[in-house]
């Protein structure tokens, strides 16, 4: 046994420490070469099982013909199938103690049967060919915090879908050149993928996984993704996946009571279980566990390249009661309703992914004030680079959706986000979430009708693009989706056809190349070094306008929105400092090559409580970018130092000493 035995000793101390970060190229099924015969070695972790069996296609799914041995009492269990070769479709069969008998998918399977079927395929992810080295250099190099974040969320199934071809929907290798092409046009910097790790359920989006480690096989093998996320490099665009670690859904054939007993989950059902979303909440306690996840962490950003992870529901995650009622949750051991394991995950898994990974990032999906969600472990915090601007979002889309007329009731709910807009590294998101379950898709929120919704829109993306924090927006907002989002459909790409829909597209396009030209809207994010109110009350005629700076205070933006069908044509507007104001974008957008760019010189005029300013006409639901600079910060004058008297010789000041 121990002659062909894959998993050594250090491997087994490793893994109950929870610090095995390799454990994926350990458990799961693995082609090898042991003694000279090719075949395939499997391992899983199954501690409460009887006895466990390799079932599959290359023994005709019989229970007795490939069992397993547990190796040292260490309740992982291995065997290797000479001869095995292929993507075979596979299971463990579990017996336990008391006699029953079932069949699981591996939870550390690299590839998957398509559903509906719930079988795990053996594939070696470990000899992908990559031509993405400049990028990966280069995001080596720069942090992410500093950098220009402008994020196109999307579901590939949905997002578009091969013409008269029914249900079919496009591979990895056909559908990235399609998806490079549209976010290079439009200026995006980054994708985010909603449901790539594998899940049994269209309907869940994949929010409830069953394949941890495999790219679901709806579009294709793990090589085919690993050749999408190649591309999108290869033409300088960068991914995020979507990550679930707070829960697992029931699925027999999944996580679920593995071995006969909870083992993912914490067996007590108050810890265990979301009584709302019907699902297993992972037993961030087991060491096991814990490198379950963070090694699931570190295989998409190293195995395949992934430039950050979105982590969805972390507030789930932090609060033992959340979504729960008395009775339904059990305090932690100092009487408190903080989940301590989580925090304790969170952290690690941090620490271990970005320390290993310069340039890669972690986001936070975190709907609560829990403080800290991006400061630094040894601070006190959970370790993540972004964290998701809930709070801004549900403001902002609640002004909105207001009838312009009412919208000065609601002023503060613009201003609001900058008295916190420095206490994490926020992102502004207008994510799936809010385009779906009756909630309409951004257009329709707007009110009012025909193009005023779309102007209304317009001045809202200035706002959310000139207000600080990195930028996420859902597929289909940015041309006027009209239908909420189904993961059943394609996106309704025919509207690109009508003249609103297409200027909308164009528009939100100047945004995303305006943001990438002007570092003063990335650069200082997070300090007050980069913003200015220039008035924030002008509430009765809801205008909002400020300015962003950049460090070397070059190519400042000073940002002017109207949120009301009311022109203003001699619009006066306070400015920093005397000098030039050239108008570069517009509710047109952006002002293209051989357009000559209005000019406003600052007068020496009081406005807003500055010392000049300049009048502009400002149309209905009119949005105004105006670039200038100024002069540079004056260093500190050092002071002349006197010149010192001449120091008396040691003897002499010992002597005086003496005589006082």
């Amino acid at each position: 046994m121990e002659k062909w035995t894959q998993i050594s000793e250090m491997d087994r101390y490793l893994f109950g420490e929870g610090t095995h970060y390799q454990i994926y190229d350990k458990l799961g099924a693995h082609p090898v070469v042991i003694d000279g015969q090719a075949g395939v070695y499997f391992a899983v972790w199954a501690p409460h099982a009887a006895a466990v069996s390799v079932i599959g296609e290359f023994n005709g799914w019989d229970t007795e013909a490939s069992p397993m041995e547990e190796i040292e009492n260490s309740g992982i269990f291995e065997a290797f199938l000479p001869g095995v070769t292929g993507h075979p479709m596979y299971k463990y069969q579990i017996t336990t103690a008391d006699g029953r008998s079932f069949a699981k998918a591996d939870p550390f399977a690299t590839y998957a049967e398509l559903r509906p079927g719930t079988a795990s395929r053996v594939y070696d992810t470990s000899h992908f060919t990559w031509n993405d080295q400049k990028w990966m250099t280069e995001r080596a190099k720069k942090n992410p915090v500093r950098q220009p974040l402008s994020i196109y969320e999307l579901q590939l199934s949905s997002w578009k879908c091969p013409e008269d071809e029914g249900s079919a929907l496009y591979n990895y290798r056909e559908a990235a050149p399609l998806l490079a092409d549209y976010v290079k046009k439009m200026g995006y910097t980054h994708v985010e993928l909603i449901g790539i790790a594998e899940y049994p359920y269209d309907g869940s989006w994949g929010y409830q996984v069953t394949g941890y480690y495999a790219p679901t096989s709806r579009h294709g093998n793990p090589s085919d993704f690993a050749w999408f996320v190649d591309y999108l490099h290869q033409n300088g665009i960068g991914i995020i996946l979507d990550w679930v670690p707070a829960h697992f859904p029931r699925d027999a054939h999944g996580l679920a009571d593995f071995d006969g007993q909870p083992l993912f989950e914490y067996a007590d059902p108050r810890k265990g279980e979301h009584p709302d979303w019907g699902t297993k909440i992972f037993d961030y306690e087991k060491h096991e566990v814990s490198n379950f996840l963070i090694a699931n962490a570190l295989f998409w950003i190293e195995r395949y390249h992934i430039d950050g992870l979105r982590v969805d529901a972390v507030a789930s995650m932090l609060y033992l009661d959340y979504g729960k009622s008395d009775g339904q949750w059990v305090a932690n051991r100092y009487g408190g309703n903080q989940n301590l394991d989580a925090i304790e995950f969170l952290r690690h898994m941090n620490s271990v992914v970005l320390g290993r990974n310069p340039g890669a990032m972690t986001i936070a999906e975190e709907s609560t004030a829990w403080p800290g969600v991006t400061a630094r472990p040894e601070d006190g915090g959970l370790g993540f680079t972004f964290k998701w601007n809930m709070g801004w979002m549900h403001d902002f889309l609640d002004y909105m959706s207001q009838d312009p007329l009412f919208r000065k009731y609601h002023h503060n709910k613009m201003t609001f986000g900058m008295t916190y807009a420095c206490s994490e590294n926020f992102i502004l998101v207008l994510s799936h979430d809010e385009v779906v379950h009756l909630k309409r898709s951004m257009l329709e929120k707007m009110p009012g009708q025909g193009d005023d919704r779309f102007r209304s829109l317009k001045a809202g993306y200035t706002f959310m693009f000139g207000h600080p924090g990195k930028k996420l927006l859902f597929m289909g907002q940015d041309f006027g989706q009209h239908r909420e989002w189904s993961e059943a459909r394609q996106l309704d790409w025919y509207l690109l056809k009508d003249t609103c829909h297409k200027s909308l597209q164009s528009f939100y396009s100047g945004l995303l190349h305006l943001y990438r030209k002007h570092p003063c809207m990335y650069e200082n994010d997070y300090t007050w070094d980069g913003f200015q109110w220039i008035n924030a009350d002008d509430g009765d005629r809801s205008i909002f306008s400020f300015v962003r700076i950049a460090p070397n205070r070059k190519k400042n933006l000073l940002f002017v929105c109207n949120f009301t069908p009311v022109d203003r044509p001699d619009y006066r507007v306070g400015v920093p400092d005397k000098g030039n104001y050239t108008q570069v974008f517009n509710e047109d957008g952006l002002f293209g090559r051989g357009k000559k760019k209005p000019v406003f010189p600052a007068e020496h005029s009081e406005c807003d409580g500055r010392e000049y300013s300049f009048a502009y006409p400002l149309p209905a639901y009119g949005v105004a970018v105006f670039e200038f600079d100024l002069p540079a910060l004056k260093k500190p004058t050092k002071a002349i130092a006197k010149k010192a008297p001449a120091k008396k010789s040691p003897a002499k000041r010992t002597s005086r000493k003496k005589s006082q």
